[in-house]
């Protein structure tokens, strides 16, 4: 039987620079809930370390959590690459850390980088500023998340700085995705006019939060039998009756 999971497939924590010291797991996991989220990823700048602490809180809320990050390509490009297992995310995590510049964060003008535990407790302070782009290309980095099996979405192309439209100027016939994302305000139809986008490419919304009141606020509607990432995957892909449409 087919089922409707609300989704929100862009949050960020404590360990992305411009997010609020606030947005901490546990915070997370409750707004979550209150904004009756079924899927949630967590897709910090250049980073998956606080991917895992989320997930083992969200164990037994009923909440699926994906292991994810946003990643910034040597074009300033952003995407959404989302794995399904902590043994990708790990592979992906080398992958990042081989690749980001050694740029030394300023958190008194960019903001804290900290991974923390469930209760909160700081174990990592990240030194390398995580907002800057990666010294690989897009297709690199699009091709290596596909060998780990995992998503890739390019985020808010509707923005006028660091999204595909706005650095590359079209969608490059080689690029494999798996969907697009598109920031809560824009309108879905003038987007996919404006960048002849055709209906078989799935576009999302969603938050892009990276404030606890942000969360939940633009949402996508995944129609799967269970909410597992191979099903989200079929969904993207309009395979096997599972589908996703924006949140009106």
């Amino acid at each position: 039987m087919i089922r409707r999971f609300r989704a929100d497939l862009h949050l960020h924590t404590v360990l992305s620079p411009c997010a609020d010291l606030a947005m901490s797991p546990d915070l997370i996991i409750s707004t979550a809930r209150q904004k009756q989220l079924d899927i949630i990823a967590i897709t910090d700048h250049n980073s998956t370390k606080q991917c895992a602490v989320v997930r083992e809180m969200a164990a037994d809320t009923g909440i699926v959590v994906l292991n994810g990050c946003e990643v910034n390509s040597r074009e300033e490009v952003h995407a959404l690459c989302l794995f399904e297992d902590d043994h990708s995310r790990n592979k992906f995590q080398i992958f990042l850390d081989q690749y980001l510049p050694h740029i030394p964060n300023r958190p008194d003008y960019f903001g804290y980088q900290v991974v923390v535990d469930r209760n909160n407790q700081i174990l990592e302070e990240i030194p390398w500023y995580l907002g800057n782009g990666l010294q690989i290309e897009l297709q690199e980095i699009a091709d290596y998340t596909r060998q780990l099996n995992g998503l890739f979405i390019p985020a808010h192309i509707d923005r006028p700085i660091n999204s595909l439209f706005s650095q590359l100027g079209f969608l490059p016939n080689e690029l494999q995705i798996d969907g697009m994302q598109i920031s809560k305000r824009a309108d879905e139809s003038q987007i996919r006019q404006l960048y002849d986008i055709p209906s078989d490419i799935t576009i999302i919304k969603a938050s892009d939060a990276h404030y606890a009141t942000d969360i939940g606020t633009a949402c996508s509607i995944f129609e799967l039998a269970e909410p597992t990432f191979e099903e989200i995957r079929w969904a993207f892909h309009q395979k096997n009756g599972r589908s996703v449409k924006i949140e009106s």
